[in-house]
């Protein structure tokens, strides 16, 4: 079960886990975010968006930290960064996006784990912190996520957090610099949690 602790001066919730601290991303992230995603790059690269040229440099975190800061203020994403409890070593991202709100209630959920953290059940940990985050803080009633059919991992990761397939998307997203097919998963407040 996660624990959801409200800081006056944070502008979201910290979520901890046994092994996990889950926060919105800093300015002083930067050094440990850059390097992780740079050792990671070969790992992450067949599951993502093709990264920009400049897009492991400081201005570009900035530019992604008042993004996220936006959404946040806006309600339509909410971005954590992974850590390990007690050490603080970055481990990883999950991110709310979409957040639609009105006769929806409903998000999109996403996520990456460095390489040299993979396989060790972390970061479902930090989805089934991330789902009682979604239904009991900002009260949604459906979460969605979508994954390549190739990603074994991912598959797993949603499959033991709880979520159910729902079917397949063609070329849903434009991932590593072709529009691919995905399978999508979600999940319900209603439904049975892990």
């Amino acid at each position: 079960m996660a624990l959801i602790r409200t800081f006056r001066l944070d502008p979201l919730p910290v979520i901890t886990t046994d092994r996990l601290e889950l926060r919105p991303p800093v300015a002083g992230d930067f050094e440990q975010w850059t390097a992780l995603r740079a050792d990671s790059r070969d790992f992450l690269t067949p599951w993502e968006p093709l990264w920009a040229a400049d897009d492991l440099t400081r201005n570009a975190f900035r530019h992604r930290l008042r993004r996220y800061a936006r959404e946040a203020r806006e309600d339509s994403g909410h971005t954590f960064f992974l850590f390990s409890r007690g050490e603080g070593v970055l481990l990883g991202g999950i991110s709310l996006s979409n957040i639609r709100r009105g006769v929806t209630q409903s998000c999109s959920l996403g996520y990456w784990m460095g390489q040299r953290h993979a396989g060790r059940g972390l970061m479902t940990e930090a989805v089934r912190a991330t789902v009682v985050h979604v239904f009991e803080t900002l009260r949604l009633h459906r979460i969605e996520a979508a994954c390549l059919p190739s990603n074994e991992a991912s598959k797993a990761v949603l499959r033991r957090a709880g979520f159910s397939p729902e079917g397949r998307a063609r070329q849903y997203l434009r991932i590593n610099g072709q529009w691919q097919d995905h399978l999508l998963f979600a999940m319900l407040v209603t439904d049975p949690r892990p």
